[in-house]
C-alpha cells in the first residue's frame, strides 16, 4: 500500500505553462490513493481547467470563486486544517514572493496560511526570474520556514530560452512527496538503511564479465518501501534498467569487492542485502581482450568475498548493522539452504525464494518468499508482487526495532 493511500492532499495550480504537467501529477497522485483536492489560481485556470483535474481526481478542484461563496468563512481554514501535504506545482515566482511575505489574496495562499500540514513547491518561470536575487530571497525565506523546494530544472522554456525555470517532472514530485510523508508517519523515521541491489559482475578481461540473472527488481522495490516508512536509504546497485526511487541516495558498484568497499564506507542501522552477489570470479582478469583465436581459455575462479560474513562480525571484525536482512535464491533445498545462510551469516532473517518457479525470482514482477527468523520463526508468503513483498519485509524490520 502506498503510503499515500488514504492521505489528504492539496494541490495548488498556478499560472504558468507548466500547469499542463499538474493535471498529469493530480492524476498519479491519485492513483497513489489520496485524496486530492485541487485549488487553481485565477491565472492557474487560464491554463487548465477545474473539469480537468476533477476528471482525474474524482474529487472537487476549487477556484477564487469558491473564496467569495457561502463557504468563504471556513473554506481554506477547514482546507487548511486537514491537508496532510499541500503542493503547489506549478508555483509562479508571483505565488512565491506571496508566500514569502504572507500575501494571502486568493483561495490558495489564504489556504497556505491555514495549513499546519508540510508544503513542497515547484517552481516553474521564464528565464532569468528564478536568478532573480528577488526570488532568491523569497526561497530562501521559505526554505527557512520548513517549505521544501522542488526544482526547477535547466533546459528550454516557454519563451524560446535557454535557463533554468522547468517545473520538475510529476514522478519526481511524487517521489519527494512519498519521502516527506514517510518521514513524517514511516515506521522507519531517523533510521538509516542500506540496500544492494542487482548482480555484480566479475570481469574476465576488459570486454567480459560473469555475471547472473539479476533484474534489482526486488532490491529497488525495498529501496522505496524503506523510504516510505521513513528511512534515509542509500541504494547500493550494479548497473541496471531501472530507475533509482526519489529520494535514495544512489551508490553504483560493478563486483563484489566494490559493494563491499561501499558498504564498509556507508554507516546505517538496517542491511537490507538484495543483490545477487557472486560467490566467485576469475583469480586472474586478463590485460586485453582474449581472442578467440587463442583457444578456449582456461579460467581460474577463486572464492568472492563474502560480503554478509565480513559486515556482520562472525569473522571477528565489528558487526555494522543493528539488524541484516539476506536474500536465499535457490533452485533445490531451498529451505535448507536458506537456513544454514541464516546461521552461518549471523541475519535477523533471511528471505528464501525458489528461482525454479517461473512465477517467481528473476526479471519477473513477482516472488514466492519464505521468511525465516533467527528465532526459529517462519512465514511463507503467497505470490506476491515484489512492491508487496518488500512492504512485508519492511514492515518485520520495523517489529523487530520495536521489540
Amino acid at each position: 500500500m502506498s503510503i499515500l493511500s488514504g492521505k489528504h492532499i492539496i494541490l495548488g495550480v498556478t499560472g504558468s505553462i507548466a500547469a499542463y504537467k499538474a493535471a498529469d501529477l493530480a492524476s498519479k497522485i491519485a492513483q497513489s490513493g489520496a485524496l486530492v483536492d485541487v485549488i487553481l489560481t485565477g491565472a492557474g485556470e487560464k491554463f487548465v481547467s477545474p473539469l480537468t483535474f476533477q476528471s482525474v481526481t474524482g474529487r472537487r478542484a476549487c477556484t477564487d470563486k469558491d473564496l467569495w461563496g457561502d463557504e468563504a468563512h471556513i473554506l481554506h481554514v477547514s482546507l487548511g486544517k486537514h491537508a496532510e501535504m499541500l503542493v503547489i506545482a506549478p508555483c509562479t515566482a508571483d505565488t512565491i514572493a506571496k508566500l514569502a511575505h504572507g500575501i494571502a489574496d486568493n483561495l490558495l495562499t489564504v489556504t497556505a496560511l491555514a495549513a499546519t500540514c508540510p508544503i513542497l513547491i515547484a517552481p516553474a518561470m521564464d528565464g532569468g526570474m528564478f536568478d532573480h536575487p528577488a526570488t532568491q530571497e523569497n526561497l530562501a525565506t521559505l526554505r527557512s520556514r520548513g517549505v521544501l523546494v522542488i526544482g526547477p530544472t535547466a533546459g528550454h522554456l516557454a519563451s524560446g530560452l535557454r535557463g533554468t525555470g522547468r517545473m520538475a517532472e510529476p514522478a519526481e514530485i511524487l517521489g519527494q512527496m512519498h519521502v516527506a510523508i514517510g518521514r513524517k508517519h514511516g515506521k522507519l523515521s531517523k533510521r538509516k538503511v542500506i540496500v544492494t541491489a542487482g548482480g555484480t559482475q566479475e570481469a574476465i578481461d576488459p570486454v567480459r564479465v560473469i555475471t547472473n540473472h539479476s533484474s534489482g527488481k526486488q532490491g529497488y522495490a525495498l529501496a522505496q518501501a524503506a523510504l516510505d516508512a521513513g528511512a534515509e536509504v542509500t541504494l547500493i546497485t550494479t548497473p541496471t534498467a531501472l530507475t533509482a526511487p526519489v529520494g535514495a541516495k544512489v551508490v553504483h558498484v560493478l563486483s563484489v569487492q566494490d559493494m563491499l568497499d561501499a558498504l564498509l564506507t556507508h554507516e546505517a542501522d538496517i542491511l537490507i542485502m538484495a543483490a545477487a552477489a557472486a560467490d566467485f570470479r576469475p583469480k586472474v582478469v586478463a590485460k586485453d581482450k582474449i581472442k578467440k583465436r587463442d583457444g578456449i581459455p582456461q579460467i581460474e575462479l577463486e572464492a568472492a568475498p563474502d560480503i554478509l560474513k565480513a559486515v556482520s562480525g562472525l569473522g571477528g571484525e565489528k558487526k555494522r548493522f543493528s539488524i541484516m536482512v539476506g536474500f536465499a535464491a535457490e533452485s533445490r533445498d531451498l529451505l535448507e539452504n536458506a537456513s544454514e545462510k541464516l546461521r552461518s551469516k549471523g541475519l535477523d532473517f533471511i528471505a528464501a525464494n525458489d528461482i525454479s518457479a517461473s512465477d517467481a525470482g528473476f526479471g519477473v514482477e513477482t516472488n514466492r518468499i519464505t521468511l525465516l527468523f533467527a528465532n526459529g520463526g517462519q512465514e511463507s508468503l503467497p505470490l506476491m508482487s515484489k512492491t508487496e513483498v518488500a512492504e512485508k519485509i519492511i514492515e518485520h524490520i520495523a517489529s523487530l526495532l520495536s521489540e
